[in-house]
């Protein structure tokens, strides 16, 4: 497995070792000791798995009392995935990175730390992704930053997407205010 920093501490990419012959492929695409020993600590709890058409946008959401570690797989089809770092004190707040993930030319994943907005867009006819939470998703606790936010400039790689009004409504980064960003996530302590 091999792990690529990007500019955003807490945004990384992962390549899982895969095997690869005439017949097909195999990949691990999760194993918690070794993604530990990676540095990616995250208890995930829970799955979700999307499709969406091509030029579909999703995003940039993220969750604002309980914010989650997500490990994002694209299953089927090609997407541009993006992260925007919303966590207060970090010294890349508001810094985004977006790489382009597909089903192939090697598997890759991406790895946010809690804190980071999310969002993609579809660049074949369909997409499915798969995605590793380390909260479960509550609706109430939904937040967003809006897709095409001028002071993030997000350089999205096809013109026209097709986004949906609840995406299209959320606020300019400057508008949030700083009780609607993403609270660092409570200590838990285990007996």
């Amino acid at each position: 497995m091999k792990i690529t920093n990007t500019p955003l501490d807490g945004f990384v990419i992962i390549e899982p070792r895969c095997y690869q012959d005439e017949r097909g492929f195999f990949l691990e695409s999760f194993q918690a000791e070794r993604y530990r020993d990676a540095g990616i600590m995250d208890d995930f709890v829970q799955d979700n798995q999307s499709r969406s058409r091509n030029r579909i946008l999703r995003g940039m959401h993220f969750q604002v009392l309980r914010p989650q570690a997500q490990m994002v797989t694209v299953m089927r089809g090609r997407v541009f995935d993006v992260g925007v770092d919303l966590r207060p004190d970090s010294p890349t707040f508001g810094q985004v990175f977006g790489i382009e993930l597909s089903d192939s030319g090697g598997p890759r994943q991406v790895y946010m730390a809690p804190g980071f907005a999310h969002g993609f867009c579809v660049l074949s006819e369909w997409a499915d992704l798969h995605y590793k939470c380390s909260r479960n998703y509550d609706s109430n606790d939904e937040g967003g930053v809006c897709w095409n936010d001028p002071a993030l400039a997000i350089d999205w790689p096809l013109d026209r997407p097709i986004v949906s009004d609840r995406d299209s409504e959320f606020p300019m980064l400057k508008d949030l205010e700083p009780a609607g960003l993403p609270h660092n996530p409570p200590v838990e302590i285990r007996s």
